[in-house]
């Protein structure tokens, strides 16, 4: 069960992404989760920075859609200022978000990536779906009390990775 919590990349920050060798790889379509990700948790809409990136992706013609657990009032705004797809209240790590994506812009499983924070929301929904997972470091540690809660049982399960060295905090990989 471990093995479905390890990133297939891992990178400092969404800016860090080699989005280049997803490309050569067949990455067609990125899915971004938001909270903690491209913004901060209680950021609003998304800054001039992170339009910049995803203007960048656009023009490297990628598809890129935004997956969210939260309310559709939290991710609208963020859909409409980037103009890309999204879905909000995902219920990732369940498949149901992820297999629409499969079959509304049709997709196959190896030319998805999923970006996100979260081992066990992002990174598992990924990977059981058999997506390029690439984890990031959360934005900021100001999260609601149910992110602080869920960051606390990450980092046992992190220092279980860890020691069976299957990931480490901090050693970035692509």
């Amino acid at each position: 069960m471990l093995e479905k919590l390890v990133p297939d990349k891992y990178f400092k920050s969404i800016y860090d992404v080699n989005y280049k060798a997803l490309k050569e790889g067949g990455i067609k379509c990125l899915v971004f989760d938001i909270s903690n990700t491209i913004e901060s948790e209680t950021t609003s809409s998304p800054s001039r920075k992170v339009k910049d990136l995803f203007e960048d992706l656009k023009e490297m013609d990628f598809k890129i859609i935004l997956l969210s657990n939260g309310l559709k009032k939290y991710v609208i705004p963020f859909k409409e200022l980037l103009c890309v797809d999204s879905g909000y209240l995902s219920f990732k790590p369940l498949k149901r978000k992820y297999k629409k994506i499969l079959n509304i812009f049709h997709y196959s499983t190896h030319e998805v990536a999923a970006i996100g924070d979260q081992l066990f929301f992002d990174i598992l929904g990924a990977n059981r779906m058999h997506f390029t997972s690439i984890l990031v470091n959360p934005i900021s540690a100001d999260e609601f009390a149910v992110a602080k809660l869920n960051r606390k049982i990450e980092n046992m399960v992190i220092n279980k990775l860890t020691q069976k060295d299957y990931f480490k905090r901090g050693r970035y990989y692509e």
